[in-house]
């Protein structure tokens, strides 16, 4: 790993013979958000970026109602590798590539980091989660010796399936932002406060 890039790596074989690239997060390496996806879908596994295409135009239009652009905010996954025919990430591939996310987040040190979907959802809190009844709430979690608030989202593919989680998924990005103290042309001070 590179700074917040994995330059090369052969850990999962599957993974290798199904990407044409590795794909690492983008956006702005100090961010105070840090969205977490699951793993790149063929788009992105084309293009070597993460959440493009249908979900990431939702993502943008989210992110833009609450005034932040694509460049305001980190994005990554789990896993930096398509997995074939785009199946969730083994549980073994997951853990194969958490010492490069666990070394991103620590690297960014955001104010909040934001799950996009049960996979990195559970990845990251090390345990079953039912995303649709906890999206919105804030769990501590600590990578390395440091704790961060981790806030659960839907992912943004789910609204596009289901338009009853439109209003959770923007209500999540709004609370993020929110929190974040960066919507809207904010101090870019952190309101976690309480929480």
């Amino acid at each position: 790993m590179e700074g917040l890039c994995v330059e090369e790596c052969t850990r999962c074989s599957a993974l290798v013979d199904s990407r044409s690239r590795i794909v690492n997060g983008n956006g702005p390496e100090d961010a105070d958000i840090l969205f977490v996806g699951e793993a790149p879908g063929a788009q992105e596994d084309d293009q070597g970026e993460p959440f493009v295409g249908r979900s990431g135009s939702v993502l943008d239009d989210a992110l833009r109602d609450v005034g932040l652009a694509r460049a305001d905010v980190r994005i990554t996954n789990c896993v930096r590798c398509r997995p074939p025919e785009n199946r969730d990430p083994s549980k073994e591939e997951l853990a194969n590539c958490r010492d490069y996310l666990d070394t991103e987040i620590k690297r960014v040190d955001p104010s909040l980091v934001v799950t996009l979907g049960k996979v990195p959802t559970e990845h990251l809190l090390d345990r079953s989660a039912s995303v649709t009844k906890e999206a919105g709430t804030i769990e501590e979690v600590r990578f390395g010796d440091r704790p961060y608030r981790v806030l659960i989202s839907v992912h943004p593919a789910a609204t596009l399936y289901d338009r009853s989680q439109e209003e959770t998924f923007e209500r999540v990005i709004t609370r993020a932002a929110d929190i974040a103290g960066v919507a809207d042309g904010g101090s870019g001070q952190s309101n976690l406060g309480e929480f």
